[in-house]
């Protein structure tokens, strides 16, 4: 018995899981990119610039990957594209506007949802999933890294950082359901 197969009646088909995988990762990716254009719109050119556009290139890089997924295994791309392209770019802005270290405590609070999130996935993909496994665990490895800038760059010493991480990560782990289902 392979771990996708470790579900109880009336889970979906295992095609269907990979498909809902896929469909949120594509999703998440694409927010990233636009909470990242968001900061880059307010922040412009300030020291803590370079790195956001440094996180956001490789943001770039994992959507093209799940664009590419989507298209291959003829994955439905999420409904909510356009609240995310919206909700995405109002995050972003929003904690740029309140500063360099509240837009890098963003994007701590999205890396630690997302790496929750993408350890969660990689561990009930089947053996026959390797090449996406390995996909999703090298992104991860990336988020951490973006996760770690965002600490270094200040994150921890933003104005109510407790509550703006927990809020953040809230609405992540809240996007991440809707997207695999709608």
């Amino acid at each position: 018995m392979t771990k996708i197969d470790q579900y109880l009646p009336g889970d979906p088909p295992p095609q269907e899981r990979i498909a809902r995988m896929i469909r949120v990762d594509h999703a998440g990716e694409y927010g990233a990119r636009r909470i990242y254009e968001g900061q880059l719109a307010v922040l412009g050119r300030r020291a803590g610039a370079a790195a956001i556009r440094q996180m956001k290139a490789q943001e770039e890089r994992h959507l093209r990957a799940f664009e590419e997924l989507i298209a291959r295994r003829r994955v439905r791309p999420t409904a909510l594209l356009p609240v995310w392209h919206l909700a995405g770019f109002a995050l972003g802005a929003a904690t740029a506007a309140l500063g360099e270290r509240a837009a890098m405590a963003c994007t701590v609070a999205v890396e630690e949802a997302i790496d929750a999130h993408y350890a969660g996935q990689a561990a009930r993909l089947p053996e026959d999933e390797a090449e996406l496994r390995a996909m999703i665990e090298a992104f991860r490895a990336e988020e951490l890294e973006h996760r770690d800038i965002g600490l270094a760059h200040g994150a921890e010493r933003a104005p109510g950082y407790p509550l703006l991480r927990a809020a953040i990560k809230a609405g992540c782990r809240a996007a991440i359901r809707l997207s695999e289902r709608l």
